[in-house]
């Protein structure tokens, strides 16, 4: 396949941008370095890293309906699709992209247990309510500014971890004086920024320092 490689690129107009590695192709390539792993039956594709890129996700990633775990992080997508067809999706990794909004989710709802989502450019928290089972929100460097964002995960009965650092809510705070305010807006959280949150933590401190 080199020599058709070759071809295309010799073939592009010079100063043309590359266009993006698309979905079917990431596929393609990822089946190639896992001894041709059949798409259709593996439980974790990786997607990471792709060069060039993937700018966009597509009806391609259907194709993957035993995959349990799928990451297409640290890639150039602007957009969170549906995946009708991935009936058995747990883990969603879309961290370090150029994500605005979270959507897409309705299809997945019901099995997705993780959302990685962290370096992306999300202002809001709009998009989640399909997602009964989520236990694990991975929302770190992103653009949430507003306190009030974080009442819209209230209806996520799981939700017991998330990741929120690097956002604006968390500007002039540290990480500890942000946890109590995290909390406040989701009593039922148990872990902030990979701390635990126990009901006597302030006591516990103390009786350290003691």
């Amino acid at each position: 396949g080199s020599s058709l490689r070759l071809r295309a690129a010799v073939g592009s107009p010079p100063g043309a941008a590359m266009p993006g590695t698309n979905c079917q192709k990431a596929i393609q390539i990822w089946s190639e370095k896992n001894d041709n792993a059949d798409p259709m039956e593996a439980e974790v594709v990786k997607l990471m890293c792709m060069s060039p890129p993937i700018e966009k996700m597509d009806g391609s990633l259907n194709q993957l309906a035993a995959v349990r775990h799928l990451s297409l992080s640290t890639n150039c997508i602007d957009k969170m699709i549906s995946l009708p067809a991935l009936k058995n999706l747990e883990i969603l990794s879309l961290g370090r992209n150029m994500i605005k909004k979270i959507s897409g989710l309705e299809e997945v709802g019901n099995t997705l247990r993780e959302l990685w989502l962290s370096y992306n450019s999300i202002s809001t928290l709009d998009g989640l309510t399909p997602c009964v089972r989520l236990k694990t929100l991975y929302m770190s460097n992103n653009k949430i500014k507003d306190w009030g964002e974080l009442v819209k995960l209230q209806s996520l009965p799981e939700l017991a971890d998330i990741l929120l650092v690097g956002n604006p809510i968390y500007d002039g705070l540290t990480k500890k004086e942000a946890r109590p305010k995290v909390v406040e807006h989701l009593p039922r959280i148990a872990v902030v920024d990979g701390e635990m949150i126990t009901g006597a933590e302030d006591d516990a401190e103390e009786a350290e320092a003691a």
